[in-house]
């Protein structure tokens, strides 16, 4: 391929996640599980700010509860960075919401690993996220 069909590609690619991204970051404010369950693949690795490992279950059960309840989401600092046929995105987040009924303000560092299920569908098959200082 030439460089401009390659561009082109990668382009509408990033397109697709920055869609992806959006569509994940309106589901958790909503806390809407149906659409996490979509986002989210199976097999999903999360390991929190706290260290915490979790599966995709126990992110969608905390939502389904109300254990979590994010009350606002703001990005900033968004990169996204292919390796083949994976999409690696870094986001800055500032989250205000309550967990198990505390509030919670916090300046926060997402990295997540988007892939393409069978369907074709991008989920996050794998994230992380830390405080920032």
């Amino acid at each position: 391929m030439n460089n401009t069909v390659e561009n082109a590609l990668e382009n509408t690619a990033e397109v697709l996640i920055g869609r992806a991204e959006q569509r994940l970051l309106h589901a958790i404010l909503q806390s809407d599980v149906a659409v996490l369950d979509e986002l989210l693949a199976d097999d999903l690795i999360f390991t929190n700010h706290l260290g915490h490992v979790m599966s995709k279950q126990d992110d969608l059960g905390a939502h389904r509860s109300g254990v979590l309840k994010v009350n606002q989401l703001v990005a900033s600092e968004q990169r996204i960075q292919w390796h083949g046929e994976v999409a690696i995105v870094s986001v800055r987040m500032a989250l205000s919401g309550t967990f198990a009924g505390n509030p919670s303000d916090v300046d926060l560092r997402f990295t997540r690993i988007w892939s393409a299920a069978s369907n074709g569908a991008w989920q996050v098959i794998a994230a992380h996220s830390c405080g920032v200082v």
